[in-house]
């Protein structure tokens, strides 16, 4: 489905409306697991929109679309070498993001008020999904997330459920579910900065070291998580 719109895509007229289809697809082809040569001409649409109709930058930061196809190359391991100033500034935002992420420490409490700090966690393996409750995507990754926790827990993985919802709210929701990986609260946001969390659900993998080795943009598969921590010295 997603290479056949591509294609239609592809064979519009050049400008805005063409770069917005594109980039639209972006969006569609990072729930789940489409495959590689799925991204690739996804990323390729895009990349042909863009030098056909550049977007215009209207303040600091590269417009939509160049971040979108970066992110693209960078998380679900498309190949591009647009050369686009645009485009190559998207690409150092999202190496710095990252950086960040890598950097950042945090102390949340969870949904029974115990308080967790991730840089007490080093030496385990720890995986960060900022997802929502409102979020149809992040749901349906909580089960997968459940399984991976209650697997490798053993092994010291970690897995922080981390939301700016309200408690209440919250439990509400997974009450049912049983849900056994800790449920942090961020009412203000403000790790969700730190993390320079743009849309949910996203995950970041840290090995034992505080590395980040991993990371998932938008609906992660369980194979994709699986894929992620690979990277670690997990072993099943």
């Amino acid at each position: 489905m997603f290479v056949q719109l591509a294609a239609d895509i592809r064979a519009l007229p050049a400008g805005p409306a063409k770069v917005r289809l594109a980039d639209a697809l972006t969006h569609e082809v990072t729930e789940g697991e489409n495959g590689l040569q799925t991204v690739q001409a996804v990323a390729d649409t895009l990349a042909k929109a863009l030098a056909e109709s550049p977007v215009a930058s209207k303040g600091p930061n590269p417009p939509e679309p160049y971040m979108d196809l970066a992110k693209l190359v960078r998380y679900m391991h498309a190949a591009e070498t647009m050369d686009d100033p645009l485009y190559a500034k998207s690409v150092e935002i999202l190496a710095a993001d990252d950086a960040d992420a890598e950097k950042a420490d945090f102390t949340l409490r969870d949904l029974h008020g115990k308080k967790v700090t991730l840089s007490e966690l080093r030496g385990k393996i720890v995986l960060v999904n900022f997802w929502a409750a409102w979020c149809p995507p992040c749901r349906l990754e909580m089960p997968d997330l459940d399984a991976l926790y209650t697997h490798f827990q053993s092994q010291g993985l970690v897995v922080l459920s981390i939301t700016s919802e309200e408690a209440f709210k919250v439990n509400s929701v997974i009450a049912p579910w049983g849900y056994h990986p800790p449920v942090l609260l961020d009412p203000e946001g403000k790790v969700h900065k730190l993390f320079h969390i743009t849309g949910i659900p996203t995950t970041f993998v840290f090995d034992r070291q505080g590395k980040l080795v991993g990371k998932g943009i938008d609906q992660t598969t369980l194979h994709q998580f699986l894929e992620m921590l690979s990277k670690t010295d997990l072993h099943s």
